[in-house]
């Protein structure tokens, strides 16, 4: 159960190790060294047997047998692509040596290879200045783990009259990440060599390197510091080499008052004086690339760029101080990106987000991987510049790499072109500097004290010029320290780490350096840091060229003239966006303002119709003045069609707001002019003949100014509601921008459409005010329209036209609003369907109002008859009938009450019978036969005189003929049952009425 539990495990780890990296799923057991073993952790033996694959970031430890002590790696991890790290280092389980052999009091001793004293270790004695050895100068430690001769010694030469002994402790790293003491070491010694036999600079001193190797292991280089600190002799300055070690060294020296001078460290954090207050660098910083960056952005006119970084301490700084520099020169960081280990992601997004001008700031080994997925994603090519890191070796990219899966080919296309900013570590000048050396000259005799190494196979090798430039800085301040020293009655071999005076002197002596050395002129800033040259360079063909220089002291650029990019220049920092406007299609406009110039023609041939046979009585019962005022209000639409076609083709930018008042007043105005005199006319016929006969008598004879006035005020209505909006939120010129669009062909532009309008701040409120307010007018029109379309009258005769009219108008107008909102950012089809709309809209009002009276007068000839007879008569025949009319009113408002007033008189004698046949019935209740023998009542006759016709009709030829049937005879007012017939009174009300 146990081994199912822990295979369990593991495939579980397995599982997210590769979700996490897309990589294999493990790594397999590996055999441990001879005369040793692995130490599997949480494994037990039986375990250990059946598992034959360990899961991703698994570390397995070596131990060794006996007394032997393992050299090599001692920890292997398991690595995503699954092989094992250091694979190419090598790990023995040797016997070692005495440690008695790896010291000599009053000497140094030099191990061969550097490390534990192991088999095969060799030993280099040699003493110093002032001892004689006594003894073989070296030892090997053997097979066996003995010495194979006994330990010399240093004995005191009592003849020696020598300098004095000043040390340096110096933390070379040999290995780890970067092993730059490979070569450092040797351009240090080279350095000390000279300096200690220069006459002029410390004569009374010697200088000596006490170094140990860090292995750019802060854990390492604090156990090396204790060494340093706490064993003879007193050493007067730090040499360390890491970033992460010389920040460990430079925070703790300024407890022992010692300085602290760094040949490779590029930290940013390192220029902090507060943090290391006793710190100084000749490698320069790794913000000194930036000044550079941005000189190049500017020179090249990029506003936007994009970063990708490591996450590590250097690389965080070194991005921060790059957007402090590109802010003030007003340059744009527009994508930030970093990653731990796998860049995939972070290259996606720089690729999604259009990152053009990249500034890579990451480690070689982490810059193959980005690269690889830079030529998944085509990051790369004409349109790309990356900027990377100066310091990788010069074949970096075709070196092998298991953790990528891309080919040197793939690798040499993808980062074809790229810049780098590489700080001058040494000086490109011919010049004898302070240790009489040229920079050629001292890459000579470097490589003649490597022995023939290869210098991209050594660490360190670019930034030797640094460490001997660092010993020369060093004694050419201490040697400025002595003069100062002796004048305070102090000297340098008085130095102890409580002593701040000396401490003080050398501060500032290395402070005020300046001086030519073979990586350059060597002056500190405030912060401790070299100033220096950068270099420029460009892979051009596969191999680095130098494309310049840039001097940050005095900010010169130095340029070559000879860069070289796939494209036909510097790439553009952002895909270029170029503005379209979007303009109406002339032909459509042409086509349009061809309809609304002839339906203005139609329009004015329709209003000098209606002005020439205005005294025609047809057109004067038409209402003349109202369809002229209809006819104007259609040529002032059909106007506004113009306006509404013209846009930034047609003028400038400037005037586009006189535009938009033209299209917004003649519209207005024409609708109320139009619209507003055909309502006029359909809610008149509705007053009169759609309401009660006692209000339609009242509205009956409505004057023609009331009807003038009717328009009068919509039209004013109009104008001071468009009179207030563009008072309060005038109309200007808005700009709508589109979905950008990629053009045909391989061009590195995009098109962003742009559309103008008329807008204000408030658009939407007054459109539906405006709306509204129409909307209720059209909503009511058809309403009228609806309600009279049965009456006939000859008042306004072509009512029946206006209604249809009406119908056409509200509807297209209902129907365009709406849709043109809905269609606004189509200039074509907005365009279209509202311009039609008003163009169909006028149409059909002049061709339904207009044209069946000139068919009417044409085809009748009407107007010839009228003119002759109103040439005659004048307006004599007009007015004959409306005094007819009103006479024929009164009398037959008399005959109503003459009416009423024999109604009222029947009444009263039906009153008076019903009251005497009360009267008998109470006299004779009991005898029926008095009843038929009682005489009958002479029956009332009425006063023939209230019989008679009204004034001015001609009297009857007799009584009986005068008067109606139920009044000839009294007698018929009483039926044989002895009750009036109510028949007779309603047939004689019916008669008088008609008459």
């Amino acid at each position: 159960m146990a081994v199912l539990f822990v295979l369990l495990i593991l495939v579980v780890l397995d599982s997210l190790s590769e979700a996490a990296h897309n990589t294999t799923a493990g790594c397999a057991i590996i055999r441990p060294p001879r005369d040793g073993g692995i130490r599997y952790r949480g494994l037990t033996q039986e375990q250990i047997r059946s598992v034959q694959v360990l899961p991703v970031d698994y570390e397995i430890e070596y131990i060794c047998r006996g007394n032997r002590v393992i050299v090599g790696p001692k920890v292997r991890k398991c690595l995503p692509n699954g092989t094992w790290t250091d694979l190419n280092q090598r790990s023995k389980c040797l016997l070692p040596c005495a440690k008695v052999w790896t010291s000599l009091e009053n000497g140094r001793v030099q191990l061969i290879p550097p490390g534990p004293a192991v088999e095969g270790t060799v030993v280099h004695y040699s003493c110093l200045t002032g001892f004689i050895l006594e003894g073989r100068n070296s030892t090997q430690c053997t097979k066996m783990g003995k010495w194979d001769s006994p330990k010399p010694m240093c004995r005191y030469d009592r003849h020696h009259t020598g300098k004095k002994k000043l040390y340096i402790g110096g933390l070379f790293p040999m290995s780890g990440g970067w092993p730059g003491g490979q070569a450092c070491l040797p351009s240090a010694q080279m350095a000390l060599d000279l300096v200690n036999k220069r006459t002029d600079i410390l004569p009374d001193y010697e200088l000596e390197l006490i170094y140990y190797d860090s292995r750019c292991d802060p854990g390492e280089a604090t156990k090396l510091l204790y060494d340093l600190l706490y064993t003879e002799p007193i050493k007067i300055v730090l040499m360390p080499g890491c970033s992460s070690v010389s920040t460990l060294v430079a925070e703790a020296a300024r407890m022992w008052n010692l300085i602290v001078l760094s040949y490779g460290s590029s930290s940013p954090a390192l220029s902090n004086r507060q943090r290391f207050p006793t710190f100084f660098r000749t490698h320069p910083s790794a913000t000194l690339h930036n000044p550079t960056r941005v000189q190049l952005f500017q020179k090249w006119k990029w506003t936007k760029i994009a970063t990708i970084q490591q996450t590590t301490e250097v690389f965080t700084s070194t991005l921060d101080d790059l957007e402090q520099r590109v802010k003030e020169a007003n340059i744009e960081i527009s994508v930030r990106q970093s990653f731990l280990t796998d860049p995939a992601v972070a290259v996606k997004n720089l690729k999604r987000q259009d990152a053009r001008i990249i500034v890579g700031l990451f480690y070689e080994t982490e810059a193959r991987k980005v690269f690889c997925e830079v030529y998944k994603e085509k990051l790369y090519g004409k349109k790309y510049v990356w900027f990377l890191i100066g310091w990788y070796a010069d074949n970096w990219f075709k070196i092998k790499d298991p953790s990528i899966n891309c080919t040197v080919e793939q690798m040499t296309e993808a980062v074809e072109g790229h810049v780098t900013t590489e700080i001058v570590m040494l000086n490109p000048e011919t010049v004898r500097g302070a240790s009489n050396l040229t920079s050629q000259e001292f890459l000579t005799q470097l490589m003649s004290k490597l022995g023939g190494m290869n210098p991209e196979e050594t660490g360190g090798f670019q930034e030797a010029p640094l460490a001997y430039d660092a010993i020369w800085a060093l004694a050419l301040a201490l040697n400025k320290t002595v003069g100062p020293l002796k004048a305070k009655g102090r000297r340098l071999e008085d130095f102890n780490y409580n002593n701040k005076d000396i401490t003080a002197e050398i501060y500032r002596a290395l402070n005020t350096s300046s001086f030519e050395g073979v990586s350059g002129h060597v002056v500190f800033d405030a912060q401790g840091s070299r100033m220096a040259w950068t270099l420029i360079e460009q892979l051009q063909g596969g191999s680095y060229k130098k494309i310049g220089y840039y001097d940050m002291t005095k900010g010169n650029l130095s340029w070559y003239m000879n860069d070289k990019w796939i494209g036909p220049g510097p790439p553009a920092d952002q895909t270029v966006v170029i503005e379209k406007f979007r303009y109406l299609s002339q032909k459509l406009f042409v086509s349009v303002s061809v309809f609304a110039g002839l339906g203005i023609l139609l329009g004015i041939v329709c209003l000098t119709f209606n002005i020439y046979n205005s005294n025609v009585r047809y057109i004067q019962n038409s209402q003349p003045y109202l369809n002229n005022m209809t006819a104007v209000g259609c040529m002032m639409a059909l106007a506004a069609v113009f306006p509404l076609g013209i846009d930034g083709l047609h003028v400038r930018r400037s005037q586009f707001p006189v535009v938009c008042q033209f299209r917004l007043w003649l519209l207005g105005l024409g609708f109320s002019l139009a619209y507003g005199s055909m309502f006029t006319k359909i809610w008149w016929v509705h007053t009169v003949f759609t309401k009660k006969d006692e209000k339609k008598d009242k509205r009956k004879h409505l004057e023609p100014w009331k009807l003038y006035a009717t328009v009068g005020v919509l039209l004013v209505i109009d104008v001071l509601s468009l009179m207030i909006w563009q008072i309060v939120d005038p109309l200007h010129i808005t700009v709508e921008k589109f979905t950008r669009e990629v053009p045909k062909g391989d061009q590195d532009v995009l098109i962003e459409p742009l559309l103008e309008h008329c807008s204000s701040e408030k658009m939407n409120t007054w459109l539906g005010v405006v709306y509204g307010y129409k909307g209720l007018l059209l909503l009511l029109g058809i309403f009228l329209a609806y309600e009279t379309k049965s009456v006939s009258t000859e008042k306004i005769n072509d009512h029946r036209a206006v209604g249809m009219a009406i119908y056409n108008v509200s509807v297209l107008c209902m129907i365009t609003a709406p849709v043109t909102m809905i269609l606004s950012s189509k200039q074509d089809a907005s365009f279209a369907f509202a311009s039609l709309a008003i163009v169909f809209s006028v149409y059909i009002t002049l061709v339904v109002l207009f044209v069946p009276k000139m068919r009417r007068l044409i085809t009748r000839g009407e107007w010839q008859s009228d003119q002759q007879e109103t040439m005659k008569t004048g307006s004599s025949t007009n007015n004959n009938d409306e005094e007819k009319s009103r006479q024929l009113e009164r009398e037959n408002k008399e005959l109503q009450k003459i009416i009423q007033e024999k109604e009222e008189r029947v009444s009263e004698l039906r009153n008076q019978l019903s009251e005497r046949q009360a009267l008998r019935s109470r006299r004779h209740p009991s005898s029926t036969n008095l009843n038929h023998s009682s005489p009958t009542m002479p029956p009332a006759h009425p006063d023939p005189k209230s019989l008679l016709p009204p004034p001015g009709y001609p009297l009857p030829a007799s009584d009986n003929h005068s008067l109606p049937p139920s009044f000839s005879n009294s007698s018929a007012l009483y039926q044989p049952d002895g009750k009036i017939g109510r028949n007779n009174c309603h047939a004689s009300r019916l008669q008088l009425l008609y008459k």
